[in-house]
């Protein structure tokens, strides 16, 4: 099967991190940024990288970006550059298209351009960080659509050896518990009769509401 290819605009922190996790991954990434330095410090790191200004519809042709699965518009600090290079890559034809915003308006005119997901590294970080902070068992927090969230949450001492039966999350608070990770494995679609033990992950999914109702009534009792 052919390895997916991937485009990253622009390679600064937010960037950079994601195309090093598609390397480390096994994809085959092409990195470009107008900084000449930026571009040598990744060049061993990255399959491809090349000096050049993602405006430049010439250029980007020249690439051969149409060839690619995914571009990733991961320029933060200039709007209007975000915007060309997601248009272009668009009009290029790669297939799919996803762009950093810094913004909600930045984020509107993106989504309004046709880009195929539209990411807030800062604000979402920004959200997990905070639930981590009033809730120290939340590992990690990932909002599924505007209702939706997926949480994982380490079980306390007080759920040792409860079944999920017990615990009851679909009856108690609407929520369903998807996985548990245990010391020996992943159990995916746990059933009712499955134990949790002290320290065992909970993977959780429901309304923010509910998520919410759970963590403060049975994680933080």
């Amino acid at each position: 099967m052919k390895k997916q290819q991937f485009v990253v605009v622009g390679l600064g922190r937010f960037g950079s991190s994601l195309a090093m996790e598609l390397v480390e991954k096994g994809y085959e990434v092409l990195g470009i940024d107008r900084n000449e330095e930026i571009v040598n410090d990744m060049s061993d790191v990255l399959t491809h990288t090349v000096v050049a200004d993602a405006s430049d519809e010439d250029m980007l042709r020249s690439l051969g970006v149409r060839n690619f699965d995914c571009g990733i518009v991961a320029i933060g600090d200039d709007v209007q550059m975000s915007i060309l290079s997601a248009i272009l890559l668009k009009e290029l034809g790669v297939k799919k298209v996803i762009a950093k915003a810094i913004s909600l308006l930045h984020g509107r005119a993106l989504e309004k351009l046709g880009v195929d997901r539209v990411v807030y590294p800062e604000r979402d970080m920004g959200k997990r960080v905070a639930h981590q902070l009033v809730t120290p068992n939340l590992l990690d927090y990932i909002d599924l659509s505007d209702n939706y969230t997926i949480v994982e949450i380490t079980a306390p001492i007080h759920l040792n050896g409860k079944t999920l039966s017990e615990v009851n999350t679909r009856a108690r608070f609407n929520c369903s518990v998807v996985a548990l990770q245990k010391k020996e494995g992943v159990i995916i679609a746990p059933t009712a009769l499955d134990a949790i033990n002290s320290g065992d992950i909970m993977v959780i999914i429901g309304t923010h509401t509910n998520i919410d109702r759970f963590e403060e009534e049975v994680i933080n009792e």
